[in-house]
């Protein structure tokens, strides 16, 4: 099968472990058993060590991973597979109801998650990767939502258990050893300052928002920065004699980032902007109507979009109500490698850069092997698989 070569890098990141001997592990580990003990010190210094009714508890509700499976050392991984995050008003007076996902599945993103499985599994089955260690992993729903995901990196830097504190005993750290995701550059970062500060690696495909060091220590990236997609669409549009043209972009650090790269290269090489619009899912409906019509009232033929997945879509959809004057469109390969816009007749002809391609041994039958009873003990392949074969799996088993 076909796949991004994220995938592949996304194993070749969890690979990093075999650089790291069994001893250097066990080293880590009882560092962090070290850190806990200090932490049970100074947290509860006033109360005796001994006193069996003193109880310290997490606070809030302990979010489940979509998929889990125990190991020696876990592994977390944060994907938004949901495409939003259900929005309240808090009144202060009572308590905040759990955080919740909502909106469609973006079936490329529970692929990328099924993708982390496929690779732990690969070096768990391997006798070259990591002998004598198994990896576990802990998958979570980032929903697209900054709140998601700071809730959820917390959480991989802690444990699902509530209660961490009985008497003079300590439970087992709760930190894994390595995070993958967020696959949305806003909640990469927010994750990268909380799991940063513990020295916890996180690798990502992605973002040239997250290259400084200096703010980013423990981040790594499988691919090359979007600096050199920026750089490299200036000069594609450039080198078709396109000196005037339209700019969107996701109001997204991804977006607002790449877009910004892109701007200035396309500067260097003398090419007139006659407009820059940013949008967001979150936003209300009027502002990418406003977006879109600026589209359409342009003189620009040529539009470039550096954007989300999930925020071209929305433009899109838009643009097909009333459709604009025919538009060349170049796109971030976030967007424009993703067969599912050619639903969009104006897509057509859209060009830009996309990762090479790869064929990855094992992994298309992997992905397609999700049977009955794998689906029916997970709510996530549940809903998805509902939305797929358009069957309620509670009313009708047999047909689904």
């Amino acid at each position: 099968m076909e796949t991004s070569a994220r995938f592949l890098g996304l194993r070749l990141a969890l690979c990093l472990f075999q650089l790291n001997s069994a001893l250097a592990l066990n080293g880590l580990c009882n560092d962090l058993k070290q850190r806990a003990a200090s932490t049970q010190t100074s947290t509860c210094a006033e109360v005796s060590p001994v006193d069996p009714s003193v109880i310290c508890k997490l606070q809030g509700t302990a979010r489940l991973p979509v998929f889990s499976e125990d190991g020696d050392y876990i592994i977390g991984g944060v994907f938004s597979i949901h495409y939003s995050m259900q929005t309240e008003k808090y009144n202060y007076t009572t308590m905040p109801e759990p955080l919740r996902c909502t909106g469609r599945i973006e079936p490329r993103e529970l692929q990328f998650s099924r993708a982390m499985i496929f690779a732990i599994e690969e070096i768990n089955n391997s006798s070259k990767l990591l002998p004598g260690i198994r990896l576990g992993f802990q998958i979570h729903d980032g929903c697209s939502s900054v709140p998601m995901a700071v809730k959820v990196a917390f959480q991989l830097t802690n444990s699902l258990n509530p209660v961490f504190y009985t008497g003079y005993n300590c439970s087992q750290s709760g930190m894994v050893m390595a995070a993958v995701g967020d696959s949305a550059s806003t909640s990469s970062i927010s994750m990268s300052r909380i799991i940063g500060s513990f020295n916890i690696p996180q690798s990502l495909f992605h973002f040239a928002c997250l290259s400084n060091k200096q703010q980013y220590p423990s981040f790594f990236r499988t691919i090359p920065s979007d600096q050199f997609q920026a750089d490299a669409l200036a000069k594609l549009v450039k080198q078709f004699g396109w000196t005037w043209i339209g700019a969107v972009r996701s109001d997204s650090d991804y977006g607002n980032n790449g877009m910004a790269s892109f701007l200035d290269a396309a500067n260097k090489e003398g090419i007139c902007v006659e407009y820059s619009e940013s949008f967001n899912r979150v936003h209300p409906r009027s502002r990418i109507q406003r977006v879109a019509d600026v589209i359409r009232r342009s003189t620009a033929k040529v539009v470039v979009a550096f954007a989300d997945l999930g925020e071209m879509r929305l433009l899109m959809e838009e643009l097909s109500r009333e459709p604009s004057p025919p538009r060349q469109w170049i796109g971030s390969e976030a967007w424009v490698t993703y067969p599912d816009m050619l639903k969009f007749t104006f897509c057509a002809g859209a060009i830009g850069f996309g990762i090479p391609q790869s064929v990855i041994p094992g992994l298309r039958d992997f992905l397609l092997d999700v049977s009955p009873t794998t689906v029916a003990a997970s709510p996530v392949l549940t809903e998805f698989w509902e939305d797929a074969f358009n069957c309620s799996w509670k009313k009708v088993r047999i047909l689904c």
